[in-house]
């Protein structure tokens, strides 16, 4: 499959377009990856890493694409371990709905002993599906202030040379 540019419908690429509104707004751009806040039941710091284009497999990603993903997790990953302090940062590759591949994403997701207690003590697979069975949503102005304390932390660790 080839890579395109936008797929009106499409979420990861109505949020890229304008087209949908996304609280917070986007935390960091690479040249392949956009790393913003999710939308939807998973706790406040979640992120979202998906690439620029309209892609539905890792298997169809670019070269440059590719080698650049391991620092965007990396980075996305240091900055919940600075900013949230949690037990564990998971990183999930998502890109299935419910009847096709949808636009790639890697979900980075700060778990803390309080998510854990929140879910009857439920980690991995098993607290997410709990997770996206709520009606959850982070409120708008925490979602927003994450996001700025998130750009101000790459802003600072650009500057000291990626730590």
């Amino acid at each position: 499959m080839v890579a395109v540019n936008d797929v009106p419908g499409c979420l990861g690429c109505d949020l890229r377009a304008g087209r949908r509104e996304l609280p917070g707004g986007v935390i960091r751009e690479t040249d392949h990856w956009v790393v913003q806040h999710v939308l939807g039941p998973l706790n406040l710091g979640t992120l979202i890493v998906a690439p620029r284009l309209h892609v539905v497999s890792a298997a169809d990603l670019s070269v440059d694409a590719a080698e650049e993903l391991g620092q965007v997790l990396r980075d996305a990953s240091r900055m919940l371990e600075a900013l949230c302090e949690p037990e564990q940062v998971y990183v999930c590759q998502w890109s299935h709905g419910e009847s096709a591949r949808k636009h790639l994403h890697f979900v980075v997701q700060p778990v803390t002993a309080d998510v854990v207690r929140a879910f009857d003590g439920r980690r991995s697979e098993q607290l997410q599906a709990a997770m996206m069975l709520t009606d959850y949503e982070a409120p708008r102005e925490e979602v927003e202030a994450f996001c700025e304390r998130a750009r101000r932390w790459f802003r600072a660790d650009a500057g000291q040379g990626g730590r």
